[in-house]
């Protein structure tokens, strides 16, 4: 609910939130690994513990790719803000609730019921960028959390280690972070007006037409689950393809791709620059699967390390396109009864991308013979993608 102290026009107090509340998805996946194997030592006794442990830490995404489909309909009808809060602050109490637990299973369950609250607050955040902002403000606002999304990880990185080094639970009072920004929502989010949320309009050139909902769900569905899949086949592959070139030493992996790793910094700010120069979603769609794909491919065809390096600054530029693309493609088609359905398949299709992706890459790799065979094909992919989107997707349309 709304009261006349709270401001009824979006500014910086809502911008920051929305960008810092953003990466609670992001830490239930980025904290966990460094806890991986002392959780896997802490529950020794239990012969499943080695898949048991890594299921757990994906978990969450399971739940997502499930309920985000149901949680745009609850959007749409019950409102933005009271859902946003309430998954906000459950949020935290399913996050942090594994400190106090020395379970397996509780914690796995745990973990289900995070990524319930996980879907509700991506699918409610994206629509409320839609709801405060026209293309322009959203544009600013999602290159900025693409700038600031690598020092996050970072950071929330060097506490998960120390806390894991601590104590082998330590890792789950991260989540305690979802409390302040929970503060932070009470004070700064509002409950768009339905006038204003009409307001800001669609290109009549792209967005969703009247009966049109379906073929646009589909639509974005689609993008959204092909784009994903490829986004996915370097974060969960790439060291195996550095095994492959001679490189198996963890540490050394982390030293040498860290200069490329910060190249997403670059896709962020080139997806700033495309869309203030007016090219079309279906140019930034474009632009962005070709440069994954061509970083797929060069790694693919490395034969040493430093050709290696250079592939994965290509893949990290396109990867730092990629969300904030798929997302701005997406709110353009639709119109604001159906934004948080929307955006319900939206989540629901990248969570099933992430899903997918080390299914299609072990079948290509089992094709092809080896991992760098298979980015291969993965890239040659994103690149036949790139040029279909070109020639099929809204080809008059412009931003």
């Amino acid at each position: 609910m709304q009261t006349s102290e709270r401001p009824q026009m979006p500014g910086m107090g809502q911008g920051i939130t929305v960008i810092i509340a953003g990466f609670l998805p992001l830490l239930a996946i980025v904290s966990m690994f460094p806890a991986v194997p002392a959780m896997i030592q802490h529950f020794g006794a239990d012969r499943n513990a080695g898949w048991k442990v890594p299921a757990m830490v994906s978990a969450p995404g399971l739940s997502i790719a499930i309920v985000a489909l149901f949680v745009g309909v609850l959007v749409d009808r019950f409102g933005r803000r009271r859902l946003l809060l309430t998954s906000t602050f459950l949020y935290g109490v399913f996050g942090a609730v594994p400190f106090l637990l020395d379970s397996l299973d509780q914690i796995y369950a745990s973990r289900l019921l995070l990524g319930c609250t996980e879907a509700v607050i991506l699918t409610t955040l994206n629509t409320l960028m839609a709801d405060y902002w026209d293309e322009r403000g959203r544009r600013n606002w999602l290159t900025l959390q693409g700038l600031v999304g690598p020092a996050f990880s970072s950071i929330m990185i060097f506490f998960a280690g120390s806390l894991a080094a601590w104590r082998w639970n330590g890792i789950f009072l991260l989540y305690l972070t979802a409390f302040p920004i929970f503060l932070a929502m009470v004070r700064y989010m509002y409950e768009p007006d339905p006038a204003a949320k009409q307001a800001v309009t669609l290109d009549p050139t792209v967005g969703e037409k009247a009966g049109s909902l379906l073929p646009t769900l589909l639509l974005v569905g689609g993008m959204t689950l092909f784009s994903s899949a490829l986004y996915y086949v370097f974060i969960i592959n790439g060291g195996l393809v550095w095994q492959e070139l001679g490189i198996a030493d963890p540490a050394s992996i982390g030293r040498i791709t860290a200069l490329p790793s910060l190249f997403i910094v670059l896709g962020a700010a080139i997806f700033w620059q495309l869309g203030r120069s007016g090219v079309s979603h279906r140019g930034q769609i474009a632009a962005f699967l070709a440069v994954l794909g061509t970083g797929l491919v060069i790694i693919g065809l490395a034969g040493d390390w430093r050709m290696m390096v250079f592939g994965t600054a290509v893949q990290q530029t396109g990867a730092g396109m990629g969300v904030a693309t798929l997302i701005a493609f997406a709110l353009s088609r639709l119109a604001p009864q159906h934004r948080a359905r929307g955006m319900g398949v939206w989540t629901a299709c990248f969570f099933f991308g992430q899903f997918s992706s080390p299914l299609l890459v072990s079948l290509l790799r089992t094709a092809m013979g080896t991992m760098q065979g298979a980015f291969l094909i993965s890239g040659c992919v994103g690149l036949v993608g790139a040029v279909l989107t070109w020639l099929m997707l809204g080809r008059g349309a412009r931003t």
